[in-house]
């Protein structure tokens, strides 16, 4: 925040970072906090980069890796930004002329508060009422006049590049600014020699430049377009400008509006994107882009950085008893898996190891979110491809700075200030474990789905349509791909989406498609129902069956998107599909390989023998990766109940491996072969994630896996309790004592419901110890995160539903001791200071905002539960 670092505190923070098990920062400056002006640096001076490389420094001295935004706040643009690179748009002027006499009109257009900015015009056009189309752009003076005579009415269009003026959201000192013009090399490619002249020859030691999601509101032209789009669509778009400004539907400007916004995803692609990469590459770091939110097709978009990366915006629903959910701190849109398989399946498809995820944003109202609810949301993000998590976020806040620290108004502020802190290590180390899975290896998916953008192009509405996470329901949703896809996966089948792009590229290897060396081969391409589809696709799509490949249509393609030369290249739509013979089963042999005609993909991928796993029918989610010669399996219980049977996997292993990423402990699983399949047994309580190791080794050296089963007896652990206050404030309440275990905020003690930290409950209970037995301790209900010693041994962390650790060998015949620390949340605090009138939240720009985007105030809100409700007994089995 408003750059304001120094040494001491990044040294701090970086080993603050570390000791809870964080793997690297991101650096993005933003505005800072008033009052500590003095602190700020200026973007890319001396001093800022000489912290840059204290930070790198110390990173790798941590083992910690290091990605920086090239820029500063969002999207790119500053000061070095002029106005002739500033984001474009294109505005214009009309006139009405009636044909008598000679038409003049100064067509010169300032503005008059930013003149820099003013409109430069490109062209004159005039449209005759039957139809006439004329060029005027020859009858304007050097001076801006227009002077033209014709007969009959005309409606007049004056053409020009405008700036839309926006500048840099949330901009740090010294980066304030227009933002860039993404559709012009010569723009983007001198934005980049601010940074290599203030890098010079030594590029800092960083990862990734990393750019945020494309919000660059109204950028919809740039100065070259028009020769861009005559070149790239083959037609003079000016002749049908008043189709595309216009409000009328119809087939033709469905066409126009297509050709227009695929024109500017392929400048968007070509000037910024495979621009920034390759320079990049050149200076040998790596690229990490969000493509959301931009006007083109996300898959290429995505597929061209080195990381692709998404983000989950606000919270889902999970039917998981217990899991809070408030509908006052929730935003109006969940995060869609669908969604974020658009950056996995260009990743996995693409051959790029990592695929990232801004994680977080807006899961609940600023201090009220938990590890409990951030569980199955990021396990959500693990099942769509996810597998390279980024907090959204850890705000950099100096040690001097009183609770509750510098602050990001969107953020989850998982700061070292933030009470769950000191067991923010437990959450890391699940992530960790899931990622060291999920990061191995290649993904292992079966099916590869078209995605028609061409239909996206088309739709109606503003001619420039950004494809984001908040119009989801607009672009996506409504789509026969969404029902295909979201059925298939409910379904057990494993799946990426594909672009054009990527499908004509592909080849074929034994049958299967391959999109990349570094992808797993598919074993079939889907392609859906959709409105237009490019000729050169379905050439590409036959190509490969001809190879040897599956490919599977729900309908035949009828239409070509695109205005130029409709009828030439429909006619060769239909006759390239006209070659294929289809039998009465709906098969098209061709080549090594078939093109199959079937509206029901289920049916046709049984005829082919493509098989899903049955697995989803017990209500289990998943996704696979192989590795080796072995299949990883991340299995989620998001249903209300738990799920304990044999499920069948789709590989022939001979022994099972479990693991539990919460716990890390894993086990041989109960397993046997059923042909050329595997039967393995697991339980999964509402809530609960494993990976499972499918191996062709034998294993027989391992302990076996530890199944829960019915309780033969429960040990209720009754007390009486004793609570002490660990640490934390306003004010440490004193101890409390309890005959009965209960919340340290259910007994109207004032202190208590103002208090967020840690205070840690214990007593004695006596125990009959049974060999062989396990013991299971439950903790009923826990607000927020509980770290548990028995015996003087730390048993480990409980801070997902269900609350409950395995304990039995820190356990002892007679009397035994235990202590439950618990870690609630910052938000009785919060409501304490906000009730008190104390300033806490003073910055420049927006300031601090809730999660409806108003002014931030806790003081009216009720106490939140905080402690252990329990009950806590122990279940033996």
């Amino acid at each position: 925040m408003g750059n304001a670092v120094d040494k001491e505190n990044l040294s701090y923070l970086m080993y603050e970072y570390a000791d809870a098990g964080l793997g690297g920062v991101e650096i993005a400056p933003i505005y800072g906090a008033k009052g500590y002006e003095d602190r700020y640096l200026e973007f890319l001076s001396e001093e800022w980069l000489d912290m840059l490389r204290y930070t790198i420094d110390v990173a790798d001295s941590l083992d910690m890796q290091v990605d920086l935004t090239q820029g500063t706040g969002w999207p790119f643009g500053g000061p070095f930004v002029d106005a002739d690179h500033a984001a474009s748009k294109l505005v214009t002027k009309e006139f009405d002329y009636m044909g008598q006499g000679a038409f003049a009109q100064d067509l010169t257009w300032e503005d008059k508060k930013r003149p820099e900015l003013s409109p430069e015009l490109i062209a004159v056009m005039a449209y005759g009422d039957n139809g006439q189309v004329e060029e005027i752009t020859d009858q304007v003076s050097t001076q801006g006049q227009l002077s033209w005579e014709a007969e009959g009415n005309w409606k007049i269009m004056a053409l020009y590049n405008g700036k839309t003026g926006q500048k840099v959201k949330r901009a740090a000192p010294g980066g304030q600014g227009y933002t860039l013009d993404h559709f012009s090399t010569e723009a983007v490619n001198s934005y980049l020699d601010v940074f290599a002249r203030a890098f010079g020859e030594d590029t800092p030691g960083i990862r990734a430049f990393y750019n945020d999601s494309f919000e660059v509101y109204g950028a919809n032209f740039t100065k070259k377009f028009l020769d861009e789009f005559q070149q790239r669509r083959g037609y003079d778009l000016k002749a049908y400008l008043p189709q595309l400004l216009g409000e009328e539907n119809n087939e033709e400007t469905a066409r126009i509006k297509s050709d227009y916004r695929q024109t500017l995803h392929e400048l968007l692609l070509e000037h910024f994107t495979e621009n920034w990469t390759e320079w990049a590459h050149r200076k040998g770091k790596k690229t990490k882009n969000q493509a959301h939110g931009s006007p083109g097709n996300l898959i290429d978009l995505y597929a061209t950085v080195d990381i692709p990366e998404c983000e989950t915006f606000g919270s889902s629903y999970f039917p998981i008893p217990g899991l809070r959910r408030d509908s006052a701190d929730i935003r109006n849109v969940d995060p869609d898996p669908i969604m974020l398989k658009f950056a996995s399946s260009a990743g996995h498809l693409a051959g790029k190891p990592l695929i990232s995820c801004e994680t977080f944003t807006w899961l609940g109202e600023h201090f009220k979110s938990s590890f409990s609810q951030m569980k199955p949301e990021v396990d959500q993000a693990f099942l769509a491809g996810i597998n390279h998590v980024f907090y959204h976020g850890v705000t950099y806040s100096p040690k001097d700075i009183e609770f509750p620290g510098w602050l990001f108004y969107a953020s989850l502020n998982l700061t070292q200030q933030n009470s769950l802190w000191p067991h923010f290590k437990s959450f890391n180390d699940y992530i960790a474990r899931c990622q060291s899975v999920l990061q191995a290896g290649k993904p292992d998916n079966e099916l590869i789905v078209y995605w028609p953008v061409y239909d996206v192009w088309a739709e109606e509405g503003n001619m420039f349509k950004m494809i984001s996470v908040h119009h989801i329901d607009d672009w996506l949703h409504p789509t026969a791909f969404y029902a295909q896809t979201t059925e298939l996966m409910e379904q057990g089948y494993s799946l990426d989406f594909a672009s054009d792009k990527l499908i004509r590229e592909a080849s074929v290897k034994d049958g299967k498609i391959l999109t990349h060396g570094e992808a797993s081969p598919a074993k079939a391409l889907l392609i859906p129902k959709m409105e237009y589809f490019p000729v050169k696709t379905l050439e590409g799509a036959i190509q490969l069956a001809n190879e040897g490949a599956t490919v599977i249509f729900e309908a035949v393609p009828e239409h070509v998107p695109g205005h130029f030369e409709v009828e030439k290249r429909e006619k060769q739509l239909a006759e390239t599909w006209s070659q294929l013979q289809f039998n009465d089963q709906g098969e098209a042999a061709i080549g090594k390989g078939k093109i199959v005609l079937n509206a029901q993909f289920q049916h046709a991928l049984k005829n082919e023998a493509i098989e899903r796993e049955s697995l989803t029918d017990s209500g289990l989610q998943f996704i696979r990766r192989a590795v080796g010669d072995d299949k990883y399996y991340f299995l989620v219980n998001h249903t209300a109940n738990t799920i304990d049977e044999e499920i069948t996997l789709n590989v022939a292993a001979s022994s099972v491996f479990l693991m539990n990423p919460l716990t890390g402990e894993s086990g041989l699983a109960k397993s046997h072969r059923q042909e050329a399949k595997t039967v393995v047994k697991v339980r999964l309580e509402s809530g609960e994630s494993l990976l499972l190791q499918a191996s062709a080794a034998e294993t027989t050296s391992a302990d076996h896996w530890t199944y829960r089963a019915e309780a033969a007896q429960t040990v209720p652990v009754k007390g009486p309790w004793m609570l002490h206050f660990d640490g934390g404030g306003p004010d440490l309440p004193q101890d409390q004592a309890f005959e009965t275990i209960q919340p340290w905020t259910a007994n109207g003690d004032k202190k208590a419901n103002e208090f967020s930290g840690q205070a840690t409950y214990s007593t004695t209970f006596d125990l009959q110890k049974t060999e062989g037995k396990h013991y299971l301790l439950k903790l009923g209900k826990v607000y927020e995160s509980a770290k548990v010693w028995i015996n003087g041994q730390e048993a480990g962390y409980a801070w997902s539903i269900p609350y409950q650790l395995q304990v039995g060998k820190y356990l002892k015949d007679g009397k035994n001791e235990i202590k439950i620390q618990v870690a609630n949340l910052m938000a009785n605090r919060v409501r304490y200071m906000d009730q008190q009138g104390l300033e806490w939240r003073n910055y420049h720009e927006i300031n601090f905002v809730n999660i409806n985007y108003k002014p931030f105030d806790a003081s009216t809100w009720e106490v939140m539960p905080s402690g252990l409700e329990g009950p806590v007994e122990l279940e033996v089995f």
